[in-house]
Formats: structure tokens, C-alpha cells, sequence
């Protein structure tokens, strides 16, 4: 981490913060043409992250925001905010049909009402609450449009027991039907939340294409989607390299967000974290040992138009038997491979590179549902490898993927993987 940066910002906590009680108020406002977020009657531009992990370090790179997807553990979340000087877009987590839930049956609707109210009224007051997230991508996988119905109620609720903080409703995408639908049924939710990935440059023009004329939030935006990617043969989808993904996140973010001020409230990255969806490395920008990608550097520079002091590494090549992730990569059980990783440093640390070899997963979910990460096989590639190194292909046939990480000592990392197929001789 940029150590630098976080005394920095202890610093400025320890002599700004003071003590506050009692909610803050939130609100939209509709003035000269465009939608303002005010916060205790200030303009208050989302610059935040999905997750709460490391807040200390979204205050210090010039973040100001966390995003949550329910209130499990949501005293300690806002708890954290306060103390790095964050708000929080607190998720109501609102049953989704794809998991079973039946929004025919008005007894398990209210039911549901019920449990959510408790959740508002128990932290409406809490000075760091943002404005809420009634439900994440309700609209994925779905065919009952009174899921808009039981949102609307909600968002009734809310408004009814809190007169201050803004209501929203996260969409899978922007698609014109679920807007309608958020039109006409839901005339209380405040805001218009929106999850994209590659497409974050068109969401500007996705919304107003969709007809939503208010303000909106991207909820979730991040690097290409593994349904956007492309995909092997063998229905391995082929992830991006941490440098590629720092590029893509500083484009996308650059093409929309900054252009858009008459609708767009700000934005939540995803994700400040580590998570196992497809492979242990696709949406978060850390590490599961906590190191930062080039993707970190990207943020703290669209977040406060400075780069770090010491920048992560940047990988230009990786290669297995001589070919790229998307070359469709085939060997044989039991050969020898050579393994190729090109990692150039901005500060010219010395670099150190680990390898692991996991099982292509097979625990596929949806929507970012929890999936279980492969084990490791060991033994394949020879200990303390360096930038070439060779691998011993596993015997058993089938698909796997060999990942590469290369520290430069300074708690940044450069990652990338090649997805391949084991076939008999």
C-alpha cells in the first residue's frame, strides 16, 4: 500500500474528525439543467468504491464512498466510514426471483417489507448512510414485473420513515423495458443505479436511449465481463491482464463519467476487494494477500487527478509455449512448456514473480452469487521461478489456467492468466 499516502490520511482524520450524531442530509436537486447531490446542503460527487475492504486506503487515494449490497455487517461498515471520513450507499438486500422467490405470493412480500423496514429504521440516523440500494439486479433472470411493485413499496417506506436520505433500485444493465418499468411502477425511487462493465463509455447514451431523463449512479463498473470477454473452445472465458484492465478502466471512466454532468451522480468501482468469480483475480483489484493492481494506481488518479509516488508493475506479455490468452492453448499430459512474462517496473524495483496452476472452476454462478475457489496443484513448476520458467502439464486431461504474479516489494502486484486444455496424446 502507499504508506505515504496513509499516514496522510490518518493524520487529516485524526485532526478533522469530530464527533456527529444523527443523520446528515441527502438530497437531489434539479437546478440549470442538470441533478446535484447535496450533503448537508454541499455538492457531493460520488467517487466510490464497492466493498468495504480498505477504507483507510479509498480515503486516502481520493475516494470518498463504499458501496454494500446489504446491512450484514453494517454497523461495522458505517462504523468505518465515519472513521475515514466516508459515506456509505447502504444495499437492501431485496429477494430476487432467480433464487426461488415468488413476488405472486403477498404474504412473503410483506414479509419482506417488514424485515427491510426494521433495517432502515435501525440505521436511517447513522451520519454516513449515503442514500439506499433497494435490491442488486433485480432484473436479472427474471419474467415477474411485480418485483417493480414490491420495489416501489419499499421505496414508499423509506421515504415515510426517513426524510433524509435519497432511495434507488440497482439495474443489470439499462435496458429500456426494466426503465419503463422503473418509470410507471416505481415513482418513489430518487435515483436510477446502474451495474455495467464493458459497456461503461455508452451508459450516457444507454440512459437517455432508455428514457430515463433524472439522475443516476453506476453502481458497479469494472473491467470487461467474462460474458463480454472472449471465450476457448473449451468455454474457458479469457480474463484480462491487470494492465490491460488499468487501461480499460481509465478509458471507460474518462469517456462517460467525466463527460456526463447533467445526469450522473457519481460511481461506485468494482471491486475494492477480493473475490473468487471465475478466477481468484477477475473483479478485484487486489490480491487475496491484499497487494494492489495497476488498477489501484488508475483509481487514485481519476480520483484525485494524482498518480501514486511508486506505481505497480505493468505486464506487456505473458505466454505459455510461446502463446497468449486467447490463442486457444492446447498441450500434452505430462510435457514441458515454456512460460514467458514480460513485467516492466515504473520506479525499477526489483521484481519477483510467483506462479500457481489451478483447475479451470467449474462452481459457475450468476449476478456475482458466492463461488468456491480451485485448489492449487502443486509441483508443476520449479520453485523461486523467475520471467521464464517452464511448466510440466498435468496429466489428468481437462482445462486449467496458469496464473502469474509479480510483486515489486512495494505491496504492488501485476497479474495475469492463460487458460488451457489438457487432451490426450
Amino acid at each position: 500500500m502507499k504508506t505515504y499516502l496513509l499516514l496522510f490520511a490518518c493524520v487529516w482524520l485524526t485532526s478533522t474528525a469530530r464527533a456527529q450524531s444523527g443523520p446528515v442530509k441527502v438530497e437531489v436537486k434539479h437546478a440549470d439543467g442538470r441533478y446535484q447531490l447535496l450533503r448537508a446542503g454541499q455538492p457531493y460527487f460520488i467517487k466510490g468504491a464497492g466493498g468495504g475492504q480498505f477504507p483507510e486506503r479509498i480515503k486516502a487515494y481520493g475516494g470518498n464512498s463504499i458501496r454494500t449490497w446489504s446491512t450484514d455487517g453494517a454497523g461495522k461498515t458505517l462504523a468505518e466510514a465515519r472513521q475515514n471520513g466516508l459515506t456509505v450507499m447502504l444495499g437492501l438486500d431485496v429477494a430476487r426471483e432467480r433464487h426461488g422467490f415468488n413476488y405472486d405470493d403477498p404474504q412473503a412480500v410483506a414479509a419482506q417489507l417488514r424485515k427491510i423496514r426494521a433495517e432502515v429504521l435501525k440505521y436511517k440516523d447513522d451520519p454516513a448512510v449515503l442514500f439506499w440500494g433497494i435490491g442488486n439486479e433485480l432484473n436479472l433472470e427474471y419474467k415477474n414485473p411485480k418485483v417493480w411493485d414490491a420495489v416501489e413499496q419499499i421505496a414508499r417506506m423509506i421515504h415515510e420513515v426517513d426524510p433524509n436520505h435519497p432511495t434507488s433500485t440497482v439495474l443489470a444493465g439499462c435496458n429500456p423495458p426494466e426503465v419503463a418499468y422503473i418509470k410507471q411502477r416505481c415513482p418513489s425511487v430518487d435515483i436510477l443505479s446502474i451495474n455495467t462493465y464493458a459497456g461503461l463509455a455508452a451508459i450516457p447514451q444507454q440512459v437517455r436511449t432508455a428514457g430515463w431523463a433524472g439522475p443516476y449512479v453506476v453502481a458497479e463498473w469494472g473491467p470487461t465481463g467474462h460474458w463480454e470477454s472472449p471465450v476457448t473452445p473449451w468455454k474457458a472465458s479469457v480474463e484480462e491482464t491487470s494492465s490491460q484492465k488499468a487501461a480499460v478502466y481509465q478509458s471507460r471512466y474518462e469517456a462517460s463519467v467525466q463527460k456526463d454532468t447533467t445526469q450522473c451522480l457519481g460511481t461506485y468501482v468494482f471491486l475494492w476487494g477480493q473475490k473468487q468469480e471465475r478466477t481468484p483475480t477477475w473483479y478485484g483489484i487486489f490480491t487475496e494477500d491484499g497487494k494492489e493492481s495497476e488498477v489501484v494506481d488508475v483509481m487514485q488518479y481519476l480520483w484525485s487527478g494524482k498518480w501514486p509516488a511508486n506505481r505497480a508493475p505493468h505486464l506487456a506479455g505473458f505466454t505459455l509455449d510461446g502463446k497468449q490468452a486467447t490463442d486457444n492453448v492446447y498441450l500434452l499430459p505430462g510435457q514441458r512448456y515454456p512460460v514467458a512474462t514480460v513485467v516492466t517496473d515504473p520506479d525499477k524495483d526489483p521484481l519477483a514473480y510467483r506462479y500457481e496452476l489451478l483447475p479451470e472452476s467449474t462452481d459457475l454462478k450468476s449476478g456475482g452469487d458466492r463461488e468456491s475457489r480451485p485448489a492449487a496443484i502443486p509441483g508443476r513448476l520449479p520453485a523461486k521461478a523467475g520471467a521464464s520458467t517452464t511448466l510440466t502439464a498435468p496429466s489428468k486431461e481437462g482445462a486449467y489456467r496458469l496464473f502469474v504474479y509479480t510483486y515489486d516489494g512495494h505491496d504492488n502486484v501485476a497479474v495475469a492468466n492463460i487458460p488451457f486444455y489438457v487432451r490426450g496424446k
